[in-house]
Order: structure tokens, then sequence, then C-alpha cells
């Protein structure tokens, strides 16, 4: 099984190494496991979604050229 750290999973999501440590902790990626104190995850997990969003905003753009 091919694994990646935090490090692996910040360069790939685009985030902080932070993040994703702080991701690992709250549960967000079910897949992520402790080994000491370093986070080791499989190869190809998926960046959990922003929980800060509910929805995408829209751009109304006919209201734009008025």
């Amino acid at each position: 099984m091919d694994i990646m750290t935090t490090k692996d999973a910040a360069a790939l999501w685009g985030i902080s190494i932070r993040r994703v440590q702080a991701l690992c902790d709250s549960g967000k990626i079910p897949s992520a496991t402790k080994i000491g104190d370093v986070w080791l995850m499989p190869k190809g997990t998926e960046k959990p979604l922003d929980g800060r969003y509910k929805e995408t905003k829209t751009v109304d753009t006919r209201k734009a050229g008025k």
C-alpha cells in the first residue's frame, strides 16, 4: 500500500501542512492514521470538503453591465 504524509497531502491539495494535520486531528480524513507524531494516509486520499462554506456563491453578471 502506498502512503503519503501530511507534507505530501499539503502539496497535492494546495493547503498548509498544519491544515492537513488539523483535518486529521478532527477526524475529517477517516483513513489517516497517526504513528508516533506523524500522520499517514493512503495515496489517492481525497481532500475533504471545506466545512466553512455550505454552498458556492454565484455572481449575477446581468446586474454588472447596467
